[in-house]
């Protein structure tokens, strides 16, 4: 239990942190033979903050609960 919780509270600093991230892909658009139309898009993923504050919180709580047992 212990690890879990440290585990949710680094998490939740992360969070705060970095509030998301973005990555690349490429999509084909045209594929006629050897002649090809790529296009790159770039994607992102977001997080609010109080999501990070939620890991952060619930990590606590079950550090506490895991020094009670």
């Amino acid at each position: 239990m212990k690890a879990l919780g440290i585990i949710m509270i680094v998490a939740g600093i992360a969070m705060f942190i970095f509030s998301g991230f973005s990555f690349n892909t490429e999509e084909n658009i045209i594929d006629a033979g050897p002649i090809q139309v790529n296009k790159q898009k770039e994607n992102s993923v977001n997080w609010p903050n109080y999501a990070g504050a939620i890991s952060l919180v619930a990590g606590v709580i079950v550090l506490v609960v895991a020094k009670k047992k």
